[in-house]
């Protein structure tokens, strides 16, 4: 097995299960077009955020990463007509590429893009929750790796017994299983899947993939009462 023979499973299952429509693709366009990094998720891993959702009923989403919007997109389309989905970037231009995208996918006015860090944006959700609370059936950790522990105990704080926490990018190459690693990446996804281990409100997983992505994984953490 090589990364050509895991890119043409990957287009297999995109081009039968998970085919690109004009707003998907031009958001991957315009990203590109905008020197934004290629880490957005896959098309067949963007279907199965959808379907997670849909299978959670989702009705409201938190989306920590927004990058582009693609993955949001995905969710955003998982939502019914009342749903909504707040998502987090750092970087103004990176949001402003995603609100462009949403918009031409009919989004604009089911996602939110707030922009700045992100603990401090999960802050101000927080203060939001604590007024009126609102939990999050689903959450999507997709940013920086240094913070993925406390962006999963933010996670616990804004969601609800039931619902989903999705966290990716966790095989670091297989550097994940490297406890005496520096690299803050490694760091900080070892630390989450150990709080996903340990914490008694939370039953996890965590899958390898292979694909055009590469070598990776994604952990998946159920919510309990």
């Amino acid at each position: 097995m090589n990364q050509q023979q895991w890119n043409s499973v990957d287009a297999y299952f995109t081009d039968l299960l998970a085919p690109a429509d004009e707003a998907l693709t031009a958001a991957l366009r315009d990203s590109d077009a905008a020197g934004l990094p290629h880490i957005n998720v896959a098309p067949n891993q963007g279907k199965l955020l959808h379907l997670l959702a849909q299978l959670q009923g989702a009705r409201r989403i938190l989306e920590i990463g927004t990058l582009g919007g693609y993955s949001t997109i995905w969710l955003a389309r998982a939502l019914p007509a009342d749903g909504r989905l707040i998502t987090l970037e750092f970087r103004p231009e990176h949001a402003d590429v995603a609100r462009g995208n949403l918009a031409r996918a009919g989004l604009d006015k089911t996602v939110e893009v707030r922009v700045g860090p992100a603990l401090d944006s999960l802050t101000a959700l927080g203060a939001e929750h604590t007024a009126h609370p609102e939990p999050f059936d689903l959450v999507f950790i997709d940013a920086d790796k240094a913070n993925n522990r406390h962006y999963v105990e933010w996670a616990l704080e804004l969601t609800r017994p039931g619902s989903l926490i999705v966290l990716d990018n966790v095989v670091r190459g297989g550097a994940v299983t490297d406890a005496t690693s520096t690299d803050p990446n490694v760091v900080g996804t070892r630390a989450a899947l150990e709080l996903m281990a340990e914490h008694p409100r939370l039953s996890a997983t965590a899958v390898q993939t292979v694909g055009t992505k590469g070598y990776d994984g994604f952990a998946l953490a159920r919510v309990l009462a």
